[in-house]
């Protein structure tokens, strides 16, 4: 039997798990960012990103990364990862091959690691999760 698909509390929760178990150099990094768990992305955030479907986007970093702040920077507001539960639903159904747990953890790291100054480039490199 299949269970209930998480609430966004729960989404929010197994992203937790995934930041305490950063190692703890990035622990203090980390302790820094919001983290922010909602359905959908707006649509200025698909917009950003040239994208049109909103299932496409299972997170975001929305931020400065460390390697590029300077005192010049004046921040308005924390940085920023998101996480979008239902395109985080869709590719877990998708899939059918990953614990939901897992996934969420995947996408957190990722948002993470670009909030730590990695590129898509740099993450795919070590992080072999979609092959």
């Amino acid at each position: 039997m299949s269970r209930p698909d998480p609430s966004l509390a729960q989404i929010e929760e197994m992203a937790r798990a995934a930041i305490a178990d950063l190692p703890d150099g990035f622990q203090p990094a980390a302790k820094e960012v919001a983290l922010r768990v909602v359905d959908w992305p707006e649509r200025w955030m698909l917009d950003d990103l040239g994208m049109a479907d909103p299932l496409e986007l299972t997170g975001l970093y929305d931020g400065i990364p460390m390697t590029e702040k300077s005192v010049i920077h004046q921040p308005l507001g924390p940085d920023s990862v998101w996480l979008f539960r239902e395109p985080i639903l869709a590719e877990w159904r998708d899939r059918g091959d990953v614990d939901i747990e897992d996934l969420v953890a995947h996408v957190t790291i990722h948002e993470f690691a670009h909030h730590f100054g990695w590129s898509d480039d740099d993450i795919a490199s070590i992080d072999r999760w979609w092959e």
